[in-house]
Protein backbone atom coordinates (compact mmCIF):
# COMPACT_ATOMS: atom_id res chain seq x y z
CA UNK A 1 0.00 0.00 0.00
CA UNK A 2 1.33 3.43 -1.37
CA UNK A 3 0.38 7.17 -0.71
CA UNK A 4 1.50 10.15 -0.28
CA UNK A 5 1.77 12.17 2.82
CA UNK A 6 3.47 15.33 2.93
CA UNK A 7 5.24 14.76 -0.29
CA UNK A 8 6.83 11.21 1.07
CA UNK A 9 5.44 8.11 -0.46
CA UNK A 10 4.79 5.89 2.40
CA UNK A 11 5.27 2.04 2.21
CA UNK A 12 3.36 -0.04 4.66
CA UNK A 13 5.34 -3.01 5.45
CA UNK A 14 4.51 -5.89 7.73
CA UNK A 15 1.98 -9.03 8.49
CA UNK A 16 0.65 -8.50 5.42
CA UNK A 17 3.87 -8.61 3.60
CA UNK A 18 6.14 -11.65 2.13
CA UNK A 19 8.19 -10.92 5.33
CA UNK A 20 7.86 -11.52 9.04
CA UNK A 21 6.53 -8.31 10.94
CA UNK A 22 10.21 -8.84 13.42
CA UNK A 23 12.30 -9.40 10.32
CA UNK A 24 13.48 -5.75 10.64
CA UNK A 25 16.75 -6.43 8.31
CA UNK A 26 14.50 -8.21 5.56
CA UNK A 27 12.11 -5.54 5.84
CA UNK A 28 14.76 -2.99 5.32
CA UNK A 29 16.27 -5.36 2.73
CA UNK A 30 12.60 -4.37 1.05
CA UNK A 31 12.62 -0.96 1.04
CA UNK A 32 16.10 -0.80 -0.08
CA UNK A 33 15.71 -2.85 -3.08
CA UNK A 34 12.14 -1.04 -3.80
CA UNK A 35 14.10 2.18 -3.94
CA UNK A 36 11.19 3.57 -1.25
CA UNK A 37 12.40 7.08 -0.57
CA UNK A 38 10.30 6.38 3.23
CA UNK A 39 8.76 3.46 4.73
CA UNK A 40 6.58 2.70 8.19
CA UNK A 41 6.92 -0.95 9.67
CA UNK A 42 5.15 -1.58 12.76
CA UNK A 43 7.57 -2.70 16.16
CA UNK A 44 5.55 -5.22 18.22
CA UNK A 45 5.96 -5.02 21.71
CA UNK A 46 8.34 -8.21 23.30
CA UNK A 47 6.37 -9.00 26.23
CA UNK A 48 9.19 -11.48 27.13
CA UNK A 49 10.91 -8.76 28.95
CA UNK A 50 8.47 -6.18 30.26
CA UNK A 51 11.51 -3.66 31.52
CA UNK A 52 13.41 -3.03 28.25
CA UNK A 53 10.90 -5.38 25.17
CA UNK A 54 9.91 -2.17 23.32
CA UNK A 55 13.17 -0.54 23.60
CA UNK A 56 15.20 -3.66 22.59
CA UNK A 57 13.09 -3.65 19.37
CA UNK A 58 12.90 -0.88 18.38
CA UNK A 59 16.91 -0.52 18.61
CA UNK A 60 16.97 -3.87 16.48
CA UNK A 61 14.72 -1.95 14.23
CA UNK A 62 16.48 0.97 14.29
CA UNK A 63 19.99 -1.05 13.64
CA UNK A 64 18.08 -2.29 10.48
CA UNK A 65 17.09 0.63 8.68
CA UNK A 66 20.16 2.89 9.83
CA UNK A 67 22.49 0.04 8.23
CA UNK A 68 20.75 0.39 4.84
CA UNK A 69 20.66 4.23 4.80
CA UNK A 70 17.27 5.25 6.23
CA UNK A 71 16.91 7.47 9.46
CA UNK A 72 14.08 8.31 11.72
CA UNK A 73 11.22 9.92 10.85
CA UNK A 74 8.47 9.84 13.27
CA UNK A 75 7.60 6.88 16.12
CA UNK A 76 4.04 6.76 17.40
CA UNK A 77 2.80 4.38 19.96
CA UNK A 78 0.15 2.06 19.46
CA UNK A 79 -2.50 1.49 22.22
CA UNK A 80 -5.14 -0.88 22.47
CA UNK A 81 -7.40 -0.92 25.45
CA UNK A 82 -5.14 0.91 27.43
CA UNK A 83 -2.10 -1.22 26.49
CA UNK A 84 0.58 -0.38 24.54
CA UNK A 85 0.47 -2.94 21.36
CA UNK A 86 3.96 -1.49 19.97
CA UNK A 87 4.74 1.28 17.55
CA UNK A 88 4.54 2.73 13.73
CA UNK A 89 7.98 3.76 12.84
CA UNK A 90 8.51 5.99 9.81
CA UNK A 91 12.18 5.64 8.41
CA UNK A 92 12.81 8.22 5.17
CA UNK A 93 15.70 7.03 3.01
CA UNK A 94 18.49 9.27 3.50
Amino acid sequence: MKRSIGGLALALLGVGTAVSARDYEAQANKAFGDSLPAVSVFVDVDWGGREDGAARELTRAHKAFHERGFVIVDVEGYLENGDLQGFFVTYRRE
